[in-house]
């Protein structure tokens, strides 16, 4: 044992933890001030240097620096989108950058496949971070495969090697760029559920419409379905204009009314022939209305959703005023003080903490009053948007989110377009008469004989068409 080496490598390597540790604290501050997420990162490295140490040492057989340097392709690159997938890009493009440096310097790499590891990682953080369907494993790997073969073939024409070293290199530059975003699928989903985080991999499933939790809330509730995909449609849209995190707003739109599954029928999307709240008193109705919300984070609980699903089906209505029947026992109970009564009538809450939730907030006032609207056009759903915004806005429920005065002008925006587009005015047709009906609607006007029709009674011929152009 190299005692000096020994020192050295452990100097290298405390320089290089606190650097890092200095760089969370500074930039990442949710990071380095949440101990799952600071163990997550050092267990993820370790294992990474755990995964070269075997690769080197497999079998008892003594490698080669090109195939130790190779090795660095399939490890670090995993362990950079890995980070960058469960923290964040800049955290797996920092560490990716250190593990190659100390990697390289403690192993005796040449320089090229230092900045070959380099290269291939920040390119695997940067197309993970867009990663926005099913397909995006796909893009990933495809993506490191070519980045290691241009990074295989230009670095060794660089250097001056030989054909059959060339093509070795091909071969694990392919294997390596199918290698590491395989890593990739299996860390996340090893550690996304034990470390508390949720991943945009984590929430493309659960946006899949055959989820059972959404397949039984069609079934069961399809009014509800349908207007929490509407929901979903403009909470992706608000989130994008303002630069929130757009995938987790719409996964929370879809789930966000869940718990009405418990008595879908007492809700108006999901009524055919009667309003059952008729029935009741408006105490009662408003029990029901509001207890939605704690039978929906009891379904997201039974399902395991993440934190975040639970935080947004617990939030969308805040402590928001249940209006309607508010109103009704205004009416019938002048006993009780307004304010009194008011609170009364109140969900439980929390406000909304996120400007996710604020948008989901936002998104499904607009989308329960813009059925209300008749020839809708784009000043009356301007208006509407404007009013539903403003009444969140000064009843202090976006309070405790994040939003700006100009995040709020943005989501004005992205909601009347979207709405424009789904409440698009259509055309009204005129209604289709027989040719007997224009002849008598002409000869009762005191037409000419010339004028009078006589065409055949029959609705779908072009002569009856003519006939109610004319009429």
């Amino acid at each position: 044992v190299d005692l000096g080496r020994m020192l050295s490598i452990g100097a290298l390597i405390a320089l290089l933890v606190g650097f890092v540790t200095f760089y969370l604290r500074e930039h990442q501050p949710t990071v380095h001030s949440d101990f799952r997420r600071m163990s997550l990162l050092a267990l993820v490295v370790c294992l990474t240097v755990l995964g070269m140490k075997i690769g080197t040492t497999t079998l008892g057989i003594r490698l080669d620096s090109v195939i130790i340097g190779y090795l660095g392709l399939l490890w670090i690159p995993a362990a950079a989108m890995m980070l960058s997938v469960l923290l964040s890009a800049h955290t797996g493009g920092l560490v990716a950058t250190l593990l190659a440096v100390g990697t390289g310097l403690s192993l005796d790499l040449e320089l090229r496949y230092v900045a070959a590891t380099i290269a291939s990682s920040l390119v695997g953080v940067y197309v993970v971070a867009h990663i926005r369907d099913r397909n995006g494993l796909v893009r990933v790997l495809l993506t490191v495969c070519t980045c290691n073969l241009a990074l295989v073939w230009v670095l060794g024409s660089f250097a001056g090697d030989k054909l059959e070293t060339l093509v070795l290199g091909t071969f694990w530059g392919l294997g390596c760029g199918i290698g590491a975003p395989l890593l990739l699928w299996l860390g996340v989903a090893l550690l996304e559920r034990p470390f508390g985080i949720t991943t945009y991999l984590g929430l493309l499933e659960l946006s899949d419409p055959n989820r059972p939790m959404l397949r039984r809330l069609q079934m069961e509730a399809p009014g509800t379905y349908h207007h929490s995909m509407i929901v979903g449609a403009l909470s992706e849209a608000a989130a994008e204009a303002i630069g929130a995190n757009s995938l987790l707003c719409r996964v929370m739109a879809y789930y966000h009314d869940i718990g009405k599954m418990r008595r879908p029928q007492f809700f108006v999307e999901n009524q055919r022939f009667e309003n059952l709240h008729d029935r009741l008193n408006p105490t009662l109705s408003m029990l029901i209305i509001t207890s939605h919300v704690r039978d929906g984070v009891d379904f997201a609980k039974e399902v395991k959703l993440p934190k975040p699903i639970q935080d947004g089906i617990r939030e969308h209505h805040g402590t928001g005023l249940v209006t309607y029947f508010y109103h009704q026992a205004a009416v019938t109970d002048r006993t009780t003080q307004g304010s009194v009564l008011e609170q009364h009538f109140r969900y439980e809450g929390p406000k909304p903490q996120s400007k996710e939730s604020a948008v989901l907030m936002l998104a499904d006032g607009c989308e329960a009053a813009s059925r209300c609207l008749s020839k809708p056009t784009p000043g009356k759903i301007e208006g509407l948007v404007r009013r539903i915004v403003q009444e969140r806005l000064t009843d202090g429920q976006l309070a405790e989110s994040d939003l700006t005065f100009r995040d709020i002008e943005r989501i004005i925006g992205a909601f009347t377009r979207t709405l424009q587009g789904i409440l698009h005015a259509r055309i009204e047709y005129p209604k289709v008469i027989s040719a007997s009906e224009a002849k008598r609607a002409l000869n009762a006007a005191g037409h000419p004989a010339s004028l009078k029709v006589t065409t055949a009674d029959h609705p779908a011929s072009e002569d009856s068409g003519d006939a109610a152009a004319a009429l």
